[in-house]
């Protein structure tokens, strides 16, 4: 799979299975994941590269992800509201 940090993606396993993120780091056959609600930028999801899957073609910013700061993920949330693929 051919992953990018900014990128949005569904979890296909584990109990996040279905839930919608964005892509902050790529690690070897991982990957960190946000949404800005639960799973903030200073606290990210470590997951199998495996077990997500991209969601689409459109990406999140990868300049403001590196920031880290608290509005970014506020930032997130409504970027993946705006695409109804937050619930």
């Amino acid at each position: 799979m051919n992953l990018q940090t900014g990128d949005v993606v569904v979890a296909t396993a584990g109990k996040e299975k279905n839930q919608i993120f964005v892509v902050t780091k790529i690690e070897n056959n991982f990957c960190y994941l946000v949404d800005g609600k639960r799973l903030k930028l200073t606290k990210p999801k470590k997951k199998s590269l495996k077990h997500v899957q991209k969601a689409c073609k459109i990406g999140f910013e990868e300049d403001k992800l590196k920031s880290e700061q608290e509005k970014v993920n506020a930032e997130i949330r409504k970027f993946l509201k705006e695409r109804s693929l937050y619930v």
